[in-house]
């Protein structure tokens, strides 16, 4: 099957090269690419400290203001490509992403920190990370591969993780964190190429039926006055607020237990490793099984891998077993949530209103970075943390089992 639109209207010969494979691989390439400096942040924590001298609560306000901007500019870089076209956002999403990651290798103060890492990283990953391809597969590939390729995206995401965890150790150990840091900048330009293959018609340019069917405003009022919707939206905050932590402050709290770096490392590639097997079973079983249930299984299984981890003493193999039995349940969350997003709304504004539900999310990770950096410096540990993860995971567990999986009842226009 051949690609019949494209980001410049209808196909042309030159165009026959965007077939579904192409898609599929070049969209998973920029996922990969935008998910792995972004989720080896947590262990620049420890080397920018300790030559700046700043506490850790520094470094996570910067990312967490990343995490909160991520989402904030997630919904209107959703409408933008779903009226323009999704190649021009990405592209300069991962302009974006680079001049940050570049800022953060010249930051010498708490300020430039949030402006790169935070405001710039944070705007640029709204741009060109994986929602947006998850949106551009949706509204490209026929229905009976949609389901696999949004777990092939998500996977794809997680082995950018897998790589870059250790690939960034190595970086920061051999050659130091400046060094580590251009490199990621450089790696991000490479987004800008493959945007071509995922690229989207603008709305002008869709078929008439589609592209009348609602207006921006009247897809907005329809979501957020859909119960299933918002129930979505409120369990989707647990998982922003789960990962953003770990993320920035597991490598932390491992060295404080007196592991070493390289295991944080191991520990975050295995959740980026066992995340691939996650997501593409989750991509298989959620034609076939209720979302729902899916969304619920996952939330309660990452709540008992937080309770035991806490409950047994750290070691290399316990936070290993942890990364593994996480990585699981790490993005799974995002290919039925996607898909939920389509079956009760269609496809039309599905990167706007997957984009509100990712706000949600990200304003999770901005407290679970935040607060995991507050509480440290003030009571020297992380355990409130935990705990409140635990916490959400079980409530975001019963959030998601009362959500109507169809398609929102829509009046019919009178001929």
């Amino acid at each position: 099957m051949s690609i019949q639109t494209g980001d410049l209207g209808t196909a042309s010969p030159t165009q026959s090269w965007r077939t579904p494979l192409v898609i599929i691989v070049c969209g998973c390439a920029i996922a990969l690419l935008s998910f792995g400096p972004r989720s080896s942040l947590g262990f620049f924590v420890q080397p920018m400290s300790r030559e700046f001298a700043w506490g850790r609560d520094v470094f996570a306000l910067a990312v967490a203001v990343q995490n909160l901007l991520w989402g904030l500019g997630q919904p209107l870089a959703g409408a933008i490509a779903d009226r323009f076209g999704v190649m021009r956002v990405i592209c300069v999403g991962a302009l974006l992403y680079a001049g940050g990651l570049l800022m953060m290798r010249y930051s010498t103060t708490p300020l430039s920190l949030n402006v790169g890492a935070g405001v710039l990283v944070g705007f640029g990953l709204s741009g060109c990370s994986f929602n947006l391809i998850l949106s551009a597969f949706s509204k490209l590939l026929p229905p009976e591969r949609r389901g696999l390729a949004l777990g092939a995206g998500t996977a794809a995401g997680s082995l950018g993780q897998f790589l870059f965890a250790p690939f960034g150790v190595a970086l920061i150990d051999q050659f130091g964190w400046q060094s580590a840091l251009m490199v990621f900048a450089t790696l991000m330009l490479f987004i800008v190429p493959l945007s071509s293959a995922v690229a989207t018609p603008p709305a002008a340019e869709a078929k008439p039926s589609e592209a009348e069917q609602q207006s921006f405003t009247t897809a907005l009022m329809e979501a957020f006055g859909h119960r299933s919707y918002v129930l979505l939206v409120l369990g989707f905050f647990t998982c922003g607020f789960q990962l953003a932590f770990i993320t920035v402050h597991l490598p932390a709290f491992l060295v404080d237990r007196g592991l070493s770096a390289q295991t944080g490392g191991w520990v975050i590639a295995a959740i980026g490793l066992f995340n691939i097997i996650g997501s593409l079973s989750v991509g298989w079983l959620q034609s076939r099984l209720p979302k729902r249930y899916i969304l619920s299984f996952i939330y309660f299984t990452r709540a008992l891998a937080t309770l035991a981890f806490i409950s047994f003493p750290v070691t290399p193999a316990t936070a290993i077993a942890f990364g593994a039995v996480s990585g699981l349940a790490w993005l799974s969350t995002v290919p039925p949530t996607s898909s939920l997003v389509a079956i009760m709304f269609g496809t039309r504004w599905l990167a706007t209103l997957y984009g509100f539900a990712f706000v949600s999310h990200q304003v999770g990770g901005f407290l679970g970075v935040w607060l995991g950096g507050i509480v440290f410096e003030r009571y020297g540990s992380y355990t409130p943390i935990w705990w409140l993860s635990i916490l959400f995971g079980v409530l975001s567990a019963l959030i998601n089992l009362p959500i109507v999986e169809k398609p929102v009842a829509r009046a019919v226009p009178a001929t």
